[in-house]
Order: structure tokens, then C-alpha cells, then sequence
């Protein structure tokens, strides 16, 4: 049986009127707003750019990190990230519930005189950072309950 990892609670909270998160994980906080297009105040980033970046640093530091390891000379990573909805190819009844996709498009700019062979080879690990796995693994399950 695989190992449970324990990652710390994260509490958000949300008051009577604003879409402002505050959001507290250890000693940390920040905000999570809405744009003011969608009655927010725009006073921080997205819940969806707050996942881009999750995936975004994810993948920086598991290139940090492998790159580190095999000495390479990886000067810097820039991860640039957005977020789409697609219609399936070959969609017959695109406007039925369940026909779209989302979709994240990743470009990595790796920085410093590597190979090509290395930067093929970060391209293929930047896809195994552990965010990324979870994303795409298709038997993510969130359960809710009701606290009193």
C-alpha cells in the first residue's frame, strides 16, 4: 500500500457581501478575489489563476530540482500557463452538458546553454511534477462534508 502524505489544512473564508478569500496554509495568507466583471473587487488573483500557479510552480521547481541534480546548466525556468474550454473533436452535439474539455496549455522557456537533448529531457520531466500528475489523473475524488 502506497504511503498517505499528510499535507496541512488550508482554510479560506469568505464573508456576508465580498467574493474576497482570505486564505491562511501555516503561517501564510493571502487573498483570492474575482474580477470586477463578475462582482469581485479584483483585489487578488483568480481561484483559476491560483491553480495555473500551483501548476506552474510545481513544474518550475521539479525542473530546479532534476536539473540540480544532473548538473546541467539550467540558469532560470519561466513557466507560462493559461486555461481554456474546448469543444471534443468530432462533436456532434456540442452544446450538450459534458462536451467541452478543459484544457491547460504549458510553455516552458528553460534558460541557460543546455542540449537539445536536455531540454527534450525537461520538457518530458516537467510533465511528472506531482501537481501535474494530480490534474490529470483522472481519479481525483473531493469529498464534502458538512461540519457543524
Amino acid at each position: 500500500m502506497d504511503p498517505v502524505i499528510i499535507v496541512p489544512a488550508i482554510l479560506v473564508k469568505v464573508g456576508p457581501a465580498a467574493l474576497t478569500a482570505d486564505i491562511q496554509a501555516g503561517r501564510h495568507t493571502w487573498l483570492v478575489d474575482e474580477p470586477v466583471t463578475v462582482g469581485g473587487e479584483d483585489r487578488g488573483p483568480t481561484p483559476y489563476d491560483m491553480l495555473l500557479s500551483a501548476l506552474g510552480a510545481c513544474t518550475a521547481i521539479t525542473l530546479r530540482l532534476y536539473a540540480t541534480r544532473k548538473q546541467w546548466p539550467l540558469e532560470g525556468i519561466e513557466v507560462r500557463l493559461s486555461h481554456q474550454r474546448v469543444h471534443r473533436e468530432d462533436c456532434d452535439q456540442c452544446e450538450q452538458p459534458g462536451t467541452t474539455l478543459e484544457e491547460i496549455h504549458k510553455e516552458l522557456r528553460l534558460l541557460g546553454p543546455l542540449s537539445a537533448d536536455q531540454r527534450q529531457r525537461l520538457q518530458v520531466v516537467s510533465e511528472k511534477c506531482p501537481v501535474q500528475k494530480i490534474l490529470t489523473s483522472g481519479v481525483l475524488r473531493v469529498i464534502t462534508v458538512l461540519a457543524e
